[in-house]
């Protein structure tokens, strides 16, 4: 059974009479007959699909800065110039109408507009760049999180790895190479499978020998007959140390090893969240030699392998409530765990459950290099809505005792005013060309 879905191991994975098969999962070779032990609800595929919906709705959300400061700001406000109205009317002794003109003064300049524009022009300039790169970001407050993660954790299959299979290394016992690589030529040209493809691509250039009688064995691999009598098979090795074997007549002559390709960038996105502080974490359904090899090429320390989606979700769970974390993945089985990461990522070509949990998705080609710019582009924009609420509270600050003493009128106020807004709107909008480190 093919289980890739579910679990994320890339290898099929042998059945026997009385094993559990999943629905949601494939049967590749045969036929299989089996008993539904339970009805549609009771599926593995439901109870991920459930997790990820209870997961969702369990989010807390983000209390902005600027709306803390706001609740406490705009009551203060009104008192001080209930304040200023009360001491230039009864101490300084100016007046009725000069008093009133001053506590309106104070009123209009400390009006919260600036405050208010902060967060939402430096969000929508932000999220509006990231979505020129292809980076499409659900909602302004997953860049401020993004901005704080400690731990970034990422799936193997499909995400660090490519998922397109190559040939690493071969040996050949009995046989020399060219015979070897054209027989295997003629025989994985007759399937499509995915370890068949990358065989027929080594085998490029190399002059096919006649076979007939050519039979795909799913799960196993493809025999053949040469015009003499030879019996061919190239299939799984019964040599732990190779992956792929081609048998001559039921004997062993070539062995191959295979890898999943690693995608473009992660070396270089994993050394680069290390710099940062950050700590890149490989958690994956599949096989813990193949989950350890992988990381020891990134730099990856810390492996957990093997791991079923429940598995991975209580994972990420017990990690989430101790630090701030993303997760980057691609499969089904990745759904539920980026739900409960602080910052789900998912890639533009994964299941579309995936990136239904997903808060980022990187949509792009380049899409280690997408990661890296997102996590900057977080960092802009988040360092932008904090100049904007510091200028804007640092305005109030200084021209709130300039109104109250009577130096501003409260025509002077409004235009001052809406000048505070125009240099807040105006450092959100340097963040479209502003260079990201």
């Amino acid at each position: 059974a093919d289980e890739s879905m579910i679990s994320g191991e890339s290898e099929r994975v042998k059945k026997e009479h009385g094993d559990t098969v999943y629905a949601g999962t494939t049967w590749v070779e045969g036929n299989i007959e089996f008993r539904a032990t339970v009805g549609v609800s009771g599926t593995y595929l439901s109870e991920i699909i459930r997790v990820v919906e209870n997961a969702q709705s369990d989010q807390p959300e983000i209390q902005r800065l600027g709306d803390k400061i706001s609740a406490i700001f705009v009551p203060t406000v009104v008192g001080i110039a209930l304040l200023t109205f009360g001491i230039n009317l009864w101490i300084a002794d100016v007046g009725l109408q000069s008093a009133l003109l001053r506590s309106i003064a104070v009123l209009v300049i400390s009006c919260p507009c600036a405050m208010g524009l902060a967060t939402p022009t430096a969000v929508m300039v932000g999220l509006g760049r990231a979505a020129k790169k292809g980076i499409l970001v659900k909602g302004g407050s997953t860049l401020e999180e993004f901005t704080k993660v400690q731990k970034i954790v990422f799936d193997k299959t499909g995400t660090l790895t490519t998922g397109d299979f190559t040939i690493v290394e071969d040996h050949y016992d009995g046989i020399d190479c060219e015979k070897a690589l054209g027989i295997i030529h003629a025989l994985e040209s007759k399937s499509s499978h995915p370890i068949a493809k990358a065989m027929m691509q080594y085998a490029q250039g190399h002059t096919a020998v006649e076979v007939s009688h050519v039979k795909e064995e799913k799960g196993r691999g493809v025999t053949g007959q040469s015009n003499t009598g030879e019996n061919f098979f190239v299939g799984k090795s019964d040599r732990e140390e190779w992956d792929i074997a081609l048998y001559v007549n039921e004997s062993a002559v070539a062995y191959f090893r295979i890898e999943d390709e690693i995608r473009s960038g992660a070396r270089e996105a994993v050394q680069w969240f290390k710099n940062k502080g950050i700590e890149p974490v490989l958690l994956s359904g599949d096989r813990l030699e193949k989950c350890e090899k992988l990381a020891s090429e990134l730099g990856i320390q810390s492996v957990y392998a093997e791991k079923k989606p429940l598995e991975k979700i209580g994972i990420v769970r017990k990690w989430s409530k101790e630090t701030k974390v993303a997760m980057v993945g691609d499969g089904i089985n990745d759904a539920p765990a980026l739900t409960q990461a602080q910052v789900g990522i998912s890639l533009g070509n994964a299941s579309k459950i995936a990136i239904d949990s997903a808060e980022i998705i990187l949509t792009g080609n380049e899409q280690m290099k997408l990661l890296i710019d997102a996590f900057g582009l977080s960092v802009q924009t988040y360092k932008t809505i904090k100049q904007n609420l510091f200028w804007a509270f640092f305005y109030n600050v200084l021209a709130i005792p300039v109104a109250a003493i009577g130096l501003l009128s409260p025509m002077i106020a409004a235009l001052s005013m809406a000048f505070s807004d125009v240099i807040v709107v105006g450092n959100s909008l340097r963040l479209k060309r502003k260079k990201i480190h």
